[in-house]
């Protein structure tokens, strides 16, 4: 498939990277949409889960460092300071990392019930995170 969007690599493989992060913080039920034709401000929506406020910054604050090592920035960040819904934006891929009870609040899988699951790629045997690329 070729998307329009402007990203520097494959979004295949930041939407994996993404998720990869998640994991190997501890980050749990991720899910990826593919929203393309749903949405005018992403092609993809990453959802995911920390513990508590402060996992949900550290998965926050891992996932910008390492695509910032591989040269992606952040475009949008917001809710750091507070770390129960945070939403990084990546032109293209919206991550939302939610602290426990926040998901089932504002229920986004609903908001894009027609939106198709993508199938990630996460290694289980190995960590991205901290590793020199």
């Amino acid at each position: 498939m070729n998307y329009t969007n402007p990203m520097k690599k494959n979004q295949f493989e930041i939407l994996n990277l993404i998720a990869q992060v998640i994991y190997d913080k501890k980050g749990i039920n991720i899910l990826a949409l593919d929203v393309q034709g749903l949405s005018s401000i992403a092609d993809f929506i990453v959802i995911a889960e920390g513990n508590v406020d402060r996992h949900v910054t550290a998965i926050a604050k891992a996932i910008i460092d390492e695509l910032k090592e591989r040269g992606e920035s952040v475009y949008h960040r917001e809710g750091l300071a507070i770390g129960d819904w945070v939403v990084l934006d990546f032109a293209g891929i919206i991550v939302h990392l939610f602290a426990p009870g926040m998901r089932e609040k504002y229920s986004l899988e609903k908001l894009w019930a027609e939106s198709r699951i993508v199938d990630l790629e996460i290694d289980v045997s190995k960590s991205v995170v901290g590793q020199k690329h």
